[in-house]
């Protein structure tokens, strides 16, 4: 299978990581206090740093992302830091609606001059970006990303900070009391059975930060490989690519959240939880899965520094297949083409990829860091990365990076939520969207 080294090159990243580091202890706590997720995008909305600057320089660069969590607090302090050794200002934002800010961005050619591309450095954002082929850290993107952030050209245009490594994530004390072993999950049928009994001690078997509607897609976006792409003979993927799918085939996909949501296996407040309530969650022993990153695994361990958390795949349509990983991008930052301030906007891009800031934010997102010969303490996920190494696990990229085009994934968002929302007639609707939307994307190409 194609995407099997990715899966190998992260790991390797990751155990070259634990030997620099010489032990494997949880990530960091942040030195911030608990926040939720709006405060933290108020917090960062528009923070200068110039007061910092010994010697202004009289340059302010704008840097937007569309992380959360504990990593925002790391990107402001490397950005203060920045400012503290240049004099360069630093204006860094995250957007709780970043899709639709940068899209608006992109029509009006205003870009800002760093930005996030979250897995579209070589397609949506292309034209947008300055190849970084000749920066410093260009020859240093670790093998198992490398090729996603590589054009048909062979141009580079994004550091990425980390090696993004996604199943799903999990609480073993919860399970641990339900009685369910996760390396015994390999199917959704598994999965069902491991959720009832979870539910059954009085727990939540999957817990949604749907306030944030990004978490539902996400969760979409994980199952949607494991029904239409990932069976070699009959797959659906070519016809995705080539227009020809027909998306009676998505039915599946949004009827398993809906079975899910039936039988009470969702938190009960999953449409005004955020994705930091759902991290506390996990961290509290009050959830036993979700379908986030490690990230997720490294913001619940602020909350709760002794949590027993890990990750695991995502399970298999059913016997016939196997469990899988998805890896790509992450935390991955380019420049503006036409930037006023390239020169500045590459310098901190160059002050990011320095070992000792991309490990820190490596960290931070509790994954392996996108460099090689930089370490990045995954602490209680390590072990995790070494097991599902030697696992020779199927590994693919985002479904909707591959397969959809740019806007659907904000449908998947949507349509999901009006499923948990228990809107009539959801599942039948959602078919509807995703069709129209899809045709309708297909035609603007």
């Amino acid at each position: 299978m194609k995407y099997r080294k990715l899966l190998a090159g992260i790991m390797a990243a990751s155990m070259t990581a634990a030997a620099f580091s010489g032990c494997s202890q949880r990530p960091e706590e942040s030195k911030a206090s608990e926040k939720n997720e709006t405060d933290i995008k108020e917090e960062s909305s528009g923070a200068d740093h110039s007061g910092d600057a010994g010697e202004s320089t009289g340059v302010t660069l704008e840097f937007q992302h569309n992380m959360t969590g504990v990593i925002t607090d790391t990107i402001e302090e490397v950005c203060r830091e920045f400012t503290k050794e240049t004099g360069i200002a630093v204006e860094v934002s995250a957007p709780g609606t970043y899709g639709e800010m940068i899209k608006a961005r992109m029509a009006s050619n205003d870009m800002p001059d760093l930005f996030s591309t979250h897995g579209w450095s070589t397609s949506l954002y292309v034209e947008y970006l300055e190849p970084i082929n000749d920066q410093p850290f260009a020859d240093k993107i670790v093998d198992s990303i490398k090729d996603m952030v590589t054009d048909a050209d062979g141009n580079r245009y994004v550091l990425p900070a980390d090696a993004d490594l996604s199943g799903m994530t999990f609480n073993k004390t919860v399970l641990d009391n339900a009685g369910v072993n996760v390396d015994d999950i390999r199917t959704w049928a598994d999965f069902e059975e491991a959720c009832q009994k979870v539910k059954d001690i009085g727990k939540t078997p999957i817990h949604v930060g749907g306030k944030d509607n990004w978490t539902i897609g996400t969760m979409l976006d994980l199952i949607a490989p494991t029904l239409l792409t990932n069976d070699e003979e009959n797959g659906l993927g070519e016809a995705l690519l080539d227009g020809s799918f027909d998306w009676e085939n998505w039915q599946p996909v949004s009827e398993m959240i809906k079975d899910w949501n039936d039988k009470g296996y969702f938190n009960v407040d999953c449409l005004t939880a955020d994705y930091i309530t759902s991290c506390k969650a996990l961290a509290q022993d009050e959830a036993a899965f979700t379908f986030y990153t490690g990230k997720a695994v490294a913001e619940a361990l602020q909350t709760n520094p002794n949590a027993d958390l890990g990750i695991m795949p995502i399970p298999a349509a059913d016997e016939s297949q196997q469990p899988c990983m998805i890896g790509g991008e992450d935390l991955a930052v380019g420049v503006w083409k036409d930037s006023p301030h390239k020169e500045e906007a590459l310098e901190l891009l160059n002050y990011m990829a320095q070992p000792e800031n991309c490990s820190r934010l490596a960290t931070a997102c509790g994954m392996p860091a996108g460099l090689e010969g930089v370490e990045s303490e995954t602490g209680t996920l390590q072990p995790y990365y070494e097991k599902y190494m030697s696992a020779d696990l199927l590994t693919i990229p985002y479904f909707d990076r591959v397969y959809l085009p740019s806007g659907l994934y904000d449908v998947m968002c949507t349509t999901g939520t009006s499923i948990l929302a228990g809107e009539k007639d959801a599942v039948e609707a959602s078919v509807k969207s995703m069709r129209q939307a899809y045709e309708e994307k297909l035609a603007q190409q």
